[in-house]
C-alpha cells in the first residue's frame, strides 16, 4: 500500500483519464486533498486500490460508430442504385418494344391509307367503292385496336 501525492495533471496522466474525470473520481472516493507551495491542488491516492480501466473517449467511440454507419449507408446506396438501374433498364426495354410495335402499325396504316387514296382516284366502279369502304372500315378498326393497346 503506497500512497502517492499527485497533482490533478499527474493523476490524469497516470490513469489516462480527462481532468473532469480525475476531479469526479477524487470527489467520489473522497480522496484527501491539499495545496502545494505553488498553490496547486494535490491528491493523496493509492493507485493500487483504484480499480480503473480506462474507457475509450466518447468522441472516439462516436467517430467509430459514425464510420460504421457511413459504411452501411454506402452499401445501401449501392444496392438502391443497382435496383434503380435494373428497373430503368426494364422500363427502357418495354418502351423500345412498344415503340417498335407502334412503328410497324404506323407503317401498315400508312400503306392502307395510300392504297385507299390511289384506289379512290383510279376509277368510279361500285365494286371499287365497296372495296374502299371495306378497307376504310378495316383501317378504322385497326386504328381503334392500336389506340386501345397504347392505353394499356
Amino acid at each position: 500500500m503506497s500512497v502517492e501525492t499527485l497533482t490533478y495533471a499527474a493523476l490524469v496522466a497516470r490513469l489516462k483519464i480527462s481532468p473532469e474525470a480525475a476531479r469526479s473520481l477524487t470527489k467520489r472516493l473522497r480522496l484527501p486533498r491539499s495545496l502545494s507551495d505553488d498553490g496547486k491542488a494535490l491528491v493523496s491516492v493509492d493507485l493500487a486500490e483504484i480499480r480503473h480501466t480506462p474507457r475509450p473517449p466518447k468522441i472516439e467511440a462516436l467517430k467509430a460508430e459514425i464510420a460504421r454507419l457511413e459504411a452501411r449507408v454506402a452499401d445501401h446506396r449501392a444496392d438502391f442504385e443497382r435496383e434503380r438501374a435494373d428497373r430503368l433498364t426494364v422500363e427502357l426495354l418495354q418502351a423500345t418494344a412498344e415503340t417498335m410495335a407502334a412503328k410497324e402499325v404506323t407503317a401498315r396504316l400508312e400503306g392502307e391509307v395510300a392504297a385507299l387514296r390511289t384506289g379512290g382516284r383510279a376509277g368510279g366502279s361500285i365494286e371499287r367503292h365497296g372495296q374502299a369502304a371495306r378497307r376504310l372500315g378495316h383501317l378504322a378498326a385497326t386504328i381503334v385496336e392500336a389506340d386501345r393497346k397504347a392505353c394499356r
